[in-house]
């Protein structure tokens, strides 16, 4: 018989219960109607048991649909169980249950609250297994032996669904099964409650989990039998780890498991140390911390001259083991200064010495000066806020270890870790083979996009415009340039004194260095014009607005012709020019858009004096990744990582880790929060600018991570693997999973719960709203400005970096996005359907129970009105509460079923990816215009129909037809003659009465009012 292993190990940090500060935990598990339990452990709040359980499983089939319930109980009354305190529980779908030892791992579970008001901490580490033959199984029994695996070869079990084995990333649908088993799920899932998986991997290591180095294994559901002749493909071990909310609630889950979260515990100080602690208080807690052997070499003083002519080009030489570090050579310098810091990681230590040498560079072989040599085991720690190590002085030796007698060198060697402030700015190494030059792309920064503002230009009217064909009035229009942004007016027919009243609007960004070209045009022919007058403003003269307060008064400019433009100012004041009216002044009170506001990061104005106060922190801990593709196969090399992540106008860059696909980065950033209803960015990239690669070369996009702040609870660290999704024109692909730390910390509640009953942006765009149709323009110009300032820094945050972390083709049309945001309004509609199912149930009396308890409740609410209201939101109230236990426990994340990026068509990708205009041959867009065109006419029905309901409405007084409106008000004054007269607690009754009504008194035909309505003209038959 098959068995199921339940290996109960230890548990830590568990309540104290006892009322003496202390418990006697002992573990209780129930499966399948057995139920086993552990021995007790007197007096301790990290036991360990190291017992196992063993269960008989009956129908292996039937595993996916059962539940393993883990107790932890307080024993009051000795070592017997019958009096106990509950310490905490844990609930296991049967879906992730291994199917061999060699498959299972010790994992972590936190323990999970019995009600709303349990007082339960701690975790608890389990093994669960399975073994299918009597062998595995009777071994199995004996405890503290060890369970022998299945072999992967040997055929485990008697019941295998074919359609497994198609691919291991496909939806699984119970109901595949035959009818009984269908019956029989049913009935077991009536008597089983909710329950809620958790489920905890990794060490926190950011490497691969050891089952990725195991052979290839099919991925498959309960106990399917493994063939001998069974494929061979490629699964991760954590697919029945990720417990996503579709399993909480024991269904299968929706999306494939593969691009679900993951959540871990790796060893952070803000969960080992801090427990319950003052979270503000500490710092660099989100990452593990790294040790660094740090080396500052200064400068050298009284060096030895090596060259017959007098001369000494000295360098210095950082040696450790294998890896070596060398500072720039400097030309003739027996006094050298470098102030070059190196860091090298204590994982990789692989010599007691370190050897720090200058040498001399030389055309055949570089020249041997002195050293210093020190003792790894030797070296100070040294951890902020601890001031910086004084660097000293050290005479050189030479290669017997001797003291020459001149020269000396100064440097500061110490052991750190990663919350060093030399950390940045040091030679890492890893990056032992990047040249100098190329070091600067390999290192952490922090970036600020420029302050943005809007530019809005009023253009009223100019006089006295001079054409160059004196026999012909000019058609004038006006074209605004500032910076690479052109924007013209309307044409005004037939004038020399044109009125156009039109306002322009451009994004500038300090510091104000562009200039206001305003030139008036003159339409000669279609592409053809000719310049009239020509005038400059520079943008740093430009005047303010904050909010709402009087915009400055219009000025008249002297418009100066395209051949006097040059000239000096003097000699154009004494000539003749036309004036032109204008209005400009920098718009303060808004917020530039520089992202989608669907996930923006910053909502404040430009101006600082109208800012509000921060209400909290944001705390980010890069960690690491795992299962990176390699992205530079092609010249056998791996890939070389760096993430970038975006909030309000901060960003920063984490350092390029080299030639790996398991990053350990461990960085910590904080930004602060001005809004709770904003979104982070988190972006990985591979960089393409190591070793001389060229200028034109594109960092490749890995993947990218949002994260909404509203969706995190306060003062908790969230700790998950996300996975790191890209759409390219070959479908969704899955390069690997980003580790992560969050942590949203409040320090103003009040100004927080505050800021929901607030306007999401500043009170300009309500009080003078954008125009729609400029939005998306002045959007663009926005990105284009910040991803130019920032490919400007050193080093560079390169252009494509930027667009993809702004989303800047958003806007651009994809029938799949279209797809899936149809998707979402049926799923919204869905709700407003399924309370239109249950009431027409309620009326045809599906449920007499339910139907009697409503017409109960009708006239209660009718005798006493004044209780709806209070029903109401008791109603939403304890729906909330109800709630509250299958609340998401998981930051939200990219959702591929959500997006339909893992069900395309691959022409609606090739659509997708198409450039603007389109550069695909002439039958292709043909055929996607004749797709669109089909869509539209189906939308076009939908409107359509919508159209003609409400001009049925309109028409019921309109007299459009006479006899139906003659009925209407006619029945219109009877029934307020007999509402009149009756009270309304009995017309609400009658109504209601009829409304739900048994069945017996119903028809099949439609009612009298709903033929009246359908009766009614519309406008329909007046078209075209």
């Amino acid at each position: 018989m098959s068995k199921l292993v339940v290996e109960v190990l230890d548990a830590y940090d568990l309540m104290p219960k006892d009322g003496q500060g202390s418990a006697s935990p002992f573990v209780e598990v129930e499966f399948d109607e057995q139920r086993q339990r552990t021995q007790t452990k007197h007096k301790d709040l990290n036991p360990s048991w190291n017992e196992n359980l063993v269960f008989n499983v009956n129908s292996p089939r039937d595993l996916a649909n059962k539940i393993i319930d883990v107790t932890v109980y307080n024993d009051r009354k000795g070592s017997y169980g019958h009096h106990k305190n509950f310490l905490g529980r844990v609930r296991i779908s049967g879906v992730s249950v291994p199917l061999s030892e060699s498959d299972s791992s010790v994992q972590r579970y936190p323990l999970d609250k019995r009600g709303l008001f349990s007082h339960i901490k701690g975790d608890i580490a389990l093994r669960i297994y399975a073994v299918l033959h009597d062998g595995a199984s009777h071994q199995a029994e004996q405890v503290g032996a060890a369970p022998t695996g299945v072999p992967e070869n040997e055929e485990t079990g008697h019941f295998q669904e074919p359609q497994f084995q198609e691919t291991p990333f496909q939806e699984i649908n119970t109901n595949s099964f035959d009818e009984e088993i269908k019956v029989e799920a049913k009935k077991k899932k009536k008597k089983e409650p909710e329950v809620r998986t958790f489920h905890s991997i990794g060490t926190g290591t950011g490497g691969p989990p050891p089952a990725a180095a195991q052979p290839p294994k099919p991925a498959e559901m309960g106990f399917t039998a493994m063939k001998e002749n069974a494929p061979a493909v490629q699964t991760r071990a954590d697919f029945a780890k990720a417990a996503a909310p579709s399993v909480m609630h024991m269904q299968i889950p929706r999306q494939n498991p593969e691009f679900q979260l993951v959540e871990t515990s790796p060893p952070l100080a803000a969960r080992l140390r801090y427990r319950g602690g003052d979270k503000t208080s500490t710092t660099y807690d989100l990452v593990e911390q790294m040790h660094y052997l740090y080396v500052n070499v200064v400068k050298a003083k009284d060096l030895p001259v090596m060259d017959i002519s007098g001369s000494l080009d000295p360098y210095v030489e950082v040696k450790l083991g294998n890896y070596k570090g060398q500072t720039k050579y400097l030309e003739k310098n027996q006094n050298p200064v470098w102030n070059q810091i190196f860091a090298f990681s204590k994982e990789r230590l692989q010599s007691n010495l370190l050897e720090v040498i200058v040498k001399d560079k030389d055309i055949a072989k570089d020249d041997f000066v002195g050293k210093v040599v020190f003792d790894v085991m030797e070296i100070p720690l040294r951890v902020p806020p601890d001031s910086p190590l004084a660097p000293q002085w050290y005479k050189l030796a030479d290669k017997k270890g001797v003291k020459v007698n001149k020269g000396e060198i100064m440097l500061a060697v110490w052991m750190g870790t990663q919350a060093d402030e030399s950390f940045p700015e040091a030679w890492h190494s890893d990056a032992h083979n990047i040249s100098h030059s190329n070091l600067a792309n390999t290192r952490s920064k922090v970036y600020f996009s420029p302050k943005l503002y809007y530019l809005r230009i009023h253009v009223m009217e100019a006089q006295d415009l001079v054409p160059h064909d004196k026999g012909r009035l000019p058609d004038p229009y006006v074209k605004v340039i500032v910076g690479n942004q052109p924007r013209p007016t309307k044409i005004v027919p037939r004038t020399v004194n044109p009125f156009w009243d039109d306002q322009l609007m451009f994004v500038v960004s300090e510091p104000f260095e562009d200039y206001i070209i305003i030139s008036v045009e003159d339409r000669v022919a279609p592409g053809k014009d000719e310049m009239l007058g020509l005038t400059r403003i520079p943008v740093r003269d430009v005047p303010q607005r904050f909010e709402t307060s009087k915009p400055p008064d219009p000025r008249w400019l002297s418009l100066v012709k395209p051949s006097l433009a040059g000239e000096e100012g003097e000699k154009r004041k004494e000539k003749f020019s036309s004036k032109i009216l204008l209005r400009f002044f920098l718009e303060s009170g808004y917020h530039v858009l520089d992202e989608s506001t669907h996930f923006s990061s910053d909502l404040q104005p430009s101006s600082k004096h109208l800012r509000k106060q921060s209400i909290g922190i944001l705390e980010l801990g890069i960690l690491s990744a795992r299962n990176l593709l390699p992205m530079k196969s092609k010249d056998g090399k791996l890939t070389d990582a760096y993430c970038v992540a975006k909030y309000g106008n901060k960003w920063v860059r984490t350092r390029t880790l080299l030639d790996t696909l398991t990053p350990r980065w461990n960085e910590q950033y904080t930004w602060e929060v001005f809004d709770p209803c904003t979104v982070i960015t988190i972006g990985v990239f591979d960089n393409s600018h190591i070793n001389g690669s060229k200028d034109d070369a594109k960092d490749q996009r890995i993947g990218k991570v949002r994260v909404r702040l509203s969706t995190l609870e306060t003062d908790r660290v969230y700790t998950h693997y996300y996975p790191l999704l890209v759409l390219t024109p070959s479908g969704l692909k899955k390069l690997g999973e980003l580790h992560l730390a969050l942590r949203f910390t409040c320090t103003a509640w009040v100004n927080m719960v505050a800021q929901y009953g607030r306007p999401l942006l500043p009170k300009m765009h309500y009080v003078n709203p954008i125009p729609v149709r400029h939005i998306d323009w002045l959007r663009h110009q926005a990105m284009q400005i910040v991803a130019a300032r920032l490919q400007r820094a050193e080093p560079p945050l390169r252009r494509e970096v930027v667009e993809y972390m702004l989303d800047v083709d958003y806007h651009m049309f994809s029938l799949r996005r279209s797809k899936a945001n149809f998707n979402r309004i049926m799923s919204l509609l869905s709700g407003v359907s399924a309370v239109c199912k249950w009431f027409n149930d309620i009326c045809y009396w599906r449920n007499p129970i339910t139907t009697c308890l409503v017409h109960v409740l009708f006239l209660i609410l009718v005798c006493y009105p004044e209780l709806i209201l209070p029903t109401i939101f008791l109603y939403l109230f304890v729906i909330g509460i109800w709630n509250y236990r299958f609340r998401p426990r998981k930051p939200p994340h990219m959702d591929a079923r959500l997006s339909l990026a893992d069900s395309v068509h691959p022409d609606e990708l090739d659509e997708e990816f198409d450039t603007f205009p389109t550069t695909r041959p002439s039958d292709i867009v043909r055929m996607r215009y004749d797709r669109l065109r089909s869509v539209a006419g189906r939308v076009q029905t939908v409107v359509g129909d919508l159209a003609s309901q409400g001009e049925r409405a309109q028409a019921i007084l309109s007299w459009r037809d006479p006899r139906a409106t003659a009925i209407f008000i006619i029945l219109s004054l009877i029934w307020a003659v007999f509402i009149y007269v009756t009270p309304f607690q009995v017309v609400a009754v009658l109504f209601g009465l009829y409304w739900l009504r048994h069945p017996r008194f119903r028809s099949k035909m439609p009612s009298v009012p709903v033929n009246f309505f359908k009766r009614l003209p519309s406008k329909s038959d007046m078209l075209i």
